[in-house]
């Protein structure tokens, strides 16, 4: 769309267009066999790997407006397309494609005593807007995602994108055709003005559910202001809790892990808890390996006893999701300790104890209230890849109506299906 185009849009006309040809589209890809459904995948990777040199062109153009715009490096990364990154898109539909269909599976169908057989299908959601930020990868996930459920999706990236997903808007619309499937299952918003993230937060009639993903102020905003249902989380500020029943050396091995394996993900490690009886023995043999890694440690006053050198922890380190090499340490009494400060700082994303105990790690298990809990392994595994899922849409936090990471299966919901052979109730 050219920036004369674009001064003239009626937003709320384009958007409603929009959702009511996404709405018609539903119908089609909610229908589509499975066979259909992957070789619009399939003809998608091929058109974009086809399409390299002009999605890194149309990319280049972001990149040097991100510069010129004051977009800080880290920005700049998660915005770049390269060689690699374009044939990970590419490889990234073929596994979706790859995947198990879980529209029209049938589960517990049974007889019920009046002769009629009740189970249940999986069925498509319907309509999906995404809304996200700077990476243009996105694009080509969430349309493969929502494709392979049988939803049509209507994407909005973030305007410092604009190029790269317009240009990958062409191979996924040239895969679609390929595939005798309509272009509008898969719509990338044109358009940069925010208003229309208003306007598709708000059109229940034609949108089912908003995906947001970016940071916590743009999942904010949407959880406030949608009046269709989110599936989202805010942030994560993901535990490990060494117990005084662990073994040191696997808890050394797990906290290093969990902290700096990545640090710019929402399943990393952002507070250490460590229970009294083992901080002198554990503390010092981490502190020298995350030294080493170059990880700030910030402790509670019986922390920085130990090591006397970190960096006092205020009340927001806490309730922190750095996303960097920065780490809150501090030392509780015992297990019930540990789960009180995670019921109170955590953000019901991603929570692990490392214990020997049993009985500890199932009192963790029930009681620590998070999408996932984990028992001697890094937090690192949370994620839709490492779960079996294959690709995800991303973590939810939320109980309904996912939770965790969200795959095809989490793009899907329920119906009640009923078999009978002239039944009447009597």
């Amino acid at each position: 769309m050219s920036a004369k185009a674009e001064a003239v849009i009626d937003i709320a006309e384009y958007m409603q267009s929009v959702g009511r040809r996404a709405r018609s589209a539903a119908r089609a890809i909610g229908r589509a066999r499975t066979g259909m459904k992957n070789a619009a995948l399939l003809a998608i990777a091929t058109a974009i790997e086809k399409a390299t040199e002009t999605l890194k062109a149309e990319n280049f153009r972001d990149l040097d407006a991100g510069r010129r715009h004051g977009l800080d490096a880290a920005l700049l990364d998660r915005l770049e397309l390269d060689d690699a990154r374009i044939a990970t898109m590419a490889a990234g539909l073929r596994e979706i494609a790859a995947l198990p269909d879980p529209v029209g599976s049938i589960s517990n169908l049974n007889y019920r005593p009046s002769g009629i057989q009740v189970g249940r299908m999986r069925v498509p959601l319907g309509v999906i807007g995404i809304i996200y930020e700077s990476r243009p990868n996105v694009t080509a996930d969430a349309a493969g995602l929502c494709l392979k459920s049988g939803n049509a999706a209507i994407l909005r990236g973030g305007s410092e994108a604009i190029h790269s997903n317009q240009a990958l808007s062409h191979c996924i619309h040239a895969g679609l055709a390929e595939a005798g499937l309509p272009a509008e299952v898969v719509q990338v918003i044109e358009t940069t003005d925010r208003a229309a993230v208003g306007e598709l937060i708000r059109m229940r009639e034609y949108v089912d559910v908003i995906v947001p993903r970016g940071g916590k102020g743009l999942i904010e905003r949407i959880s406030a202001e949608a009046r269709v249902p989110v599936i989202k989380h805010l942030h994560g500020v993901c535990h490990t809790y060494i117990d005084d029943m662990a073994d040191l050396d696997k808890a050394v091995r797990v906290a290093l892990n969990a902290k700096t394996q990545r640090y710019g993900t929402c399943n990393t490690m952002e507070t250490l808890l460590v229970a009294a009886g083992v901080a002198g023995q554990v503390l010092p043999r981490l502190a020298e390996q995350y030294a080493a890694a170059g990880v700030e440690l910030r402790g509670c006053e019986a922390t920085r006893a130990i090591l006397p050198d970190i960096t006092p922890a205020t009340e927001e380190d806490w309730e922190a999701e750095y996303l960097a090499p920065i780490l809150a340490v501090r030392i509780v009494t015992d297990l019930d300790a540990a789960m009180d400060h995670i019921a109170r700082y955590g953000s019901q994303h991603t929570d692990a104890i490392i214990t020997e105990s049993i009985t500890r790690a199932q009192r963790f298990l029930h009681e620590v209230d998070s999408s996932s809990v984990m028992v001697n392994a890094s937090s690192r595994f949370a994620d839709g890849f490492e779960y079996g899922l294959g690709a995800e849409i991303g973590i939810s936090t939320d109980k309904l109506h996912a939770r965790g990471p969200v795959g095809l299966e989490g793009l899907t919901t329920q119906k009640f299906i009923v078999l009978g052979d002239g039944h009447i109730r009597t």
